[in-house]
């Protein structure tokens, strides 16, 4: 009996006809891909390719570079010193001090390797001045990786080693502290700092999360700062179109305040009175949205005398934020124009500036000058959050009827309105 077989369309490949196709197929990509792979491999080989093992130019560095022949001759004039790294003498060598067992490392046969001082000059000399990576690579002869790998490390190392010293957790004495040196300098009881957040730019970015909502890309620096120009807390990442209110709530430091994980002082009442017991807060301006623990001011336009004069002095408390962040751009003026790295390193930087800006400002002071402007830090606003609950409300009428009152009141501030 003979078995029927299958009709095969004529269009239809036999099975011995589509492995052979799919067998060719096969050998075409795999050819194609060998052929991008050589070529991937010669243009590597290419770019890798170079002159010399060290450039000529770097060769000379122990001789002729920046480090060799300028940083002894500034240290024997502390004035030159102060201008060219933007600190003293003496708060350059405890840095050093601070950072040099963790940037040591060993000499090779092929070569000695870079001292940690070396190491912190360069690094130092580049936020200082605001100059590219080839700037300093001529100036003091090293290889422009050489010199993004020093930066990073030494960045790293300054954020890794002196943040809690720096800039440490505040606990219940540092808080109750800061709030009475805000209440004698700016006026305003009860408060733990000034809040605000600002845009630097950077360029090249790695994705969109890094582009806000004016059309360029940054990192944004959420900060607080006290009534000594100093930051008390800094958070520094990207968080594309948020405005001012939807950071800060993202923050671990609203996250512990709401979870009642930091030691906030007691509610107690304002100077002066007997009752009501007020909360401690911090203050921003009109992008935040008011809670009890995070006061703005009087939003519109017809507003009253009490709330004009609110207006007025929690103005002069929030302007200390303002200035600090001046003081940080004029000091280190890497900030003064966009970071050309990637968002990692430029994280890094502004890390690295912020625990320098406290590190000099408590040794060395810093210039009133530096307090006018901001440089290249811009502000962040965008949605304008006006609702609050009525604990929020109550406590920001209450001090706008104290400050009307006789212990509350300065006595010039009604020619200041």
């Amino acid at each position: 009996m003979c078995r029927l077989m299958p009709a095969v369309s004529a269009r239809e490949p036999t099975r011995v006809q589509s492995r052979s196709i799919v067998s060719k197929m096969d050998r075409e990509q795999i050819i194609a891909m060998w052929l991008l792979y050589r070529r991937r491999k010669y243009l590597r080989r290419k770019e890798k390719s170079r002159n010399y093992w060290v450039h000529p130019i770097n060769m000379k560095r122990e001789a002729l570079g920046a480090f060799y022949t300028l940083f002894p001759d500034l240290r024997a004039h502390e004035d030159r010193f102060f201008k060219y790294f933007r600190m003293s003498i003496t708060s350059f060598d405890e840095l050093h001090n601070r950072l040099k067992n963790s940037l040591q490392r060993q000499d090779t046969k092929m070569r000695n390797c870079i001292q940690p001082v070396e190491m912190l000059a360069v690094t130092i000399r580049y936020l200082a001045s605001g100059h590219t990576f080839t700037d300093m690579s001529f100036e003091y002869r090293l290889g422009i990786s050489t010199i993004s790998f020093i930066v990073k490390e030494v960045c790293q190392a300054m954020w890794s080693i002196m943040k809690f010293e720096c800039m440490p957790i505040p606990g219940k004495e540092m808080w109750e502290s800061i709030a009475l040196k805000f209440e004698q300098r700016a006026n305003f009881p009860h408060c733990l700092g000034a809040v605000d957040g600002k845009h630097i730019r950077i360029i090249n970015p790695l994705g969109s999360m890094y582009h806000n909502y004016k059309g360029y890309a940054s990192v944004v620096l959420m900060a607080v700062a006290d009534s000594e120009y100093c930051f008390t807390y800094v958070d520094i990442g990207s968080y594309g179109k948020d405005c001012d209110s939807h950071i800060f709530k993202k923050c671990s430091l609203w996250s512990s305040i709401l979870n009642s994980e930091l030691e906030l002082p007691k509610e107690n009442c304002l100077t002066g009175t007997t009752s009501p017991n007020m909360p401690y807060f911090f203050v921003g301006d009109e992008a935040f949205a008011i809670h009890k623990h995070l006061l703005r001011p009087y939003g519109g336009s017809n507003l009253t005398m009490k709330q004009r004069i609110y207006n007025y002095r929690l103005c002069r408390a929030r302007r200390y934020v303002e200035c600090t962040f001046g003081i940080l751009t004029n000091k280190w003026r890497i900030l003064h124009r966009a970071i050309n790295l990637e968002p990692d390193l430029a994280v890094d930087i502004v890390k690295a500036c912020v625990i320098l800006h406290n590190f000099v400002r408590v040794r060395d002071g810093y210039q009133p000058e530096d307090t006018m402007t901001i440089f290249g830090l811009e502000d962040l606003s965008g949605e304008q959050v006006r609702r609050g609950g009525l604990a929020a409300n109550n406590v920001r009428n209450i001090l706008a009827d104290y400050f009307m009152t006789e212990p509350g009141q300065v006595s010039w501030q009604l020619s200041k309105i």
